[in-house]
């Protein structure tokens, strides 16, 4: 779903990236810085986006480049499932966020349920791996992106917001809140649903 200039624009900045770890030859590092600024070019053509805050944000990431990984927890009670506000856009998702170093994606999406929505959880199982860029997520992200579901279980805790949400709560297939489509897609969740009736279904992914 990725328009094909952003497609080619993610991949200079990688190839950039790349180059410039492993290359220790002068030139070959003023080619690389080159493509790098192409890439932020590119990228700031056709957006909204500062061609040097992009240079900025491409610069921060260093060795071999690879998906940022987000992960989603998806919880149910009683036929509904768990979504929080976020403060950023108002729309609503499943609670989630980046994977941290040093910690498994399932510890991962139960820390992010936790600081999200306030309950205590366990991840019973992956649901799903989506590549962001195959689904119409908006706006579109300079950095490739794999988001993980896991199917979680609530263990205590209760309902509490954070500096990143401002409401939760557990809604109906039929009644769905306004999502932030940046994070969460109605098929998405449609398809959790589909989940939670065939327990049995595998893995899907991309």
């Amino acid at each position: 779903m990725d328009p094909v200039w952003l497609k080619w624009a993610k991949e200079l900045a990688a190839i950039s990236q790349n180059g410039l770890t492993f290359s220790d030859n002068a030139y070959d590092i003023e080619r690389y810085q080159a493509v790098r600024r192409i890439a932020a070019a590119m990228m700031s053509a056709q957006s909204n986006l500062d061609a040097d805050a992009l240079m900025a944000l491409f610069e921060r990431e260093e060795g071999y480049a690879t998906p940022k990984v987000d992960v989603r927890g998806v919880v149910f009670r009683e036929n509904r499932i768990l979504l929080v506000k976020e403060k950023i856009d108002g729309g609503w998702t499943l609670p989630g966020g980046w994977a941290d170093p040093c910690q498994s994606p399932s510890e991962g999406v139960v820390r992010e349920i936790r600081e999200e929505s306030g309950y205590e959880s366990e991840a019973r199982r992956l649901l799903a791996v989506y590549d962001r860029s195959k689904h119409p997520h908006k706006p579109p992200l300079p950095f490739h992106i794999y988001k993980m579901f896991f199917l979680c279980e609530i263990t205590g805790g209760s309902p509490k917001v954070s500096h990143e949400t401002t409401a939760v709560d557990f809604f109906p297939e039929d009644h769905l809140p306004e999502l932030s489509i940046s994070r969460v897609l109605p098929d998405q969740i449609a398809r959790m649903f589909e989940y939670y009736r065939n327990p049995d279904w595998p893995v899907y992914f991309d």
